[in-house]
């Protein structure tokens, strides 16, 4: 059994792991070793926790209550309405949290049959949203969640505000948002609408969402490894709370969990699931492309192949600047996934098992987004692939699930 030791109990950090607890390439921690700053062990290559634990990430490992948060239930039933469901990550750590899901929109038809076949009693609507009438909808909505699509906006002339977003699925969670009302909003994407369009589309947002009365907590990036999941998956997240209560309470982002989860933890028996990953359906890999990364250590990629396999694997792009650290990506079990894409055999996002030449099968895949096994996915395999490659990891969701639970009891309490 492969065994992890990075518990915040634990006397050692990896290279690795302290990198990604940093967000610091890898190559980083081993210049602050060549230059002295740090030591590690000679005979393990181990860091020792008391050269870094002053540091504001370790610190946030000391002083988590993630124990004391697993304990947050709601105080009444608190209705979820949730849009862009996809395979559903989002509405089960939300489900997992205490929250009742009565709506749930998913355009993809794969992803509505996953839904319905898990959770029959969910009120599954499939369909583009621009045709959903949300007044159909009777139930007081206590919460609204979901991750929209990106897209750009038209800024020439405008003046940036909710109609300015016409014809963008961010102006469909915000019709849905001004005719349901919730008490709180959470909506989820990429880190790179931080800085896209130089932050107009960010400032845009905000703009919007003051203009529907709502106060936007600062935004966040979460990353999905402090919140007991084994991948290196990093999300924008945007909470919302109506201006009413907005003023009488405070929304708390959750604590991390104790260690950091490694592939290790997802696919063997042990803290995050009772037994080892089953064997599933998976893509393969064309022969001679088998035989090349063959030769890649585990965490390794296309640099570690001798030249000649780098020219041939490469072909032009053995030329060209750049890392190109995604292509004939082998992961490792010591360390947690890098972020998983709608593909596991991509060539610039290749994702190998750590120790068999293949690419990871579908139970791997939901494994890292931290899905039980029992959630299985309707339609082909690369559908599956597709909606869990898409998900909001179960466990992130449902830490965050609990912050929005307790920010709702505040507000019941007013």
């Amino acid at each position: 059994m492969f065994q992890t030791q990075n518990s915040i109990h634990c006397k050692h950090y990896s290279i690795e792991i302290l990198a990604d607890i940093l967000s610091l390439p890898k190559r980083a921690i081993e210049a602050r070793l060549s230059k002295g700053e740090l030591k590690a062990d000679p005979y393990t290559g181990l860091i020792s926790s008391e050269q870094v634990e002053h540091l504001p990430e370790l610190q946030s490992f000391k002083n988590s209550i993630w124990e004391q948060e697993q304990s947050i239930k709601p105080v009444r039933k608190y209705n979820l309405v949730e849009l862009f469901a996809g395979g559903g990550g989002l509405a089960l750590g939300m489900e997992q949290a205490g929250l009742e899901s009565v709506f749930l929109n998913e355009l993809d038809k794969y992803a509505c049959q996953t839904l319905r076949h898990n959770r029959p009693h969910w009120n599954v609507v499939e369909g583009d949203i621009s045709n959903i009438d949300f007044k159909i909808i009777k139930e007081n909505v206590d919460i609204l969640t979901g991750g929209f699509p990106c897209q750009a906006f038209s800024y020439a002339g405008k003046s940036l505000g909710f109609e300015d977003t016409r014809g963008t699925l961010f102006f469909e969670m915000a019709r849905a948002i001004n005719e349901l009302q919730p008490k709180v909003f959470m909506a989820e994407n990429v880190r790179a609408l931080l800085t896209h369009e130089n932050g107009k589309t960010l400032e845009t947002i905000k703009n919007v969402i003051d203009e529907l009365g709502y106060e936007l907590v600062d935004p966040k990036v979460l990353k999905a490894i402090f919140y007991k999941v084994p991948q290196k998956r990093e999300r924008l997240i945007l909470v919302g709370i109506r201006k009413d209560f907005a003023k009488k309470v405070q929304f708390i982002w959750p604590s991390p969990y104790q260690r950091i989860m490694t592939l290790a933890d997802a696919f063997y028996k042990g803290e995050l699931y009772n037994s080892d990953v089953p064997v599933s359906e998976g893509q393969l890999y064309p022969k001679r492309k088998q035989d090349i990364l063959k030769y890649v250590p585990q965490g390794g990629y296309w640099r570690d192949l001798p030249d000649t396999l780098q020219r041939e694997y490469m072909q032009g792009s053995y030329f060209l600047s750049g890392g190109k650290t995604g292509m004939a990506r082998r992961l490792s079990l010591g360390e947690p996934s890098l972020t998983l894409t709608t593909s596991p055999a991509q060539k610039q996002t290749e994702r190998c098992h750590p120790i068999e030449t293949r690419p990871l099968q579908v139970r791997e895949y939901a494994r890292i987004q931290t899905f039980p096994d029992s959630w299985e996915f309707k339609g082909s395999m690369n559908a599956a692939y597709k909606q869990i490659g898409n998900a909001v990891p179960v466990n992130m969701a449902a830490a965050l699930g609990r912050a929005l639970v307790r920010l709702l009891n505040d507000i019941e309490k007013i």
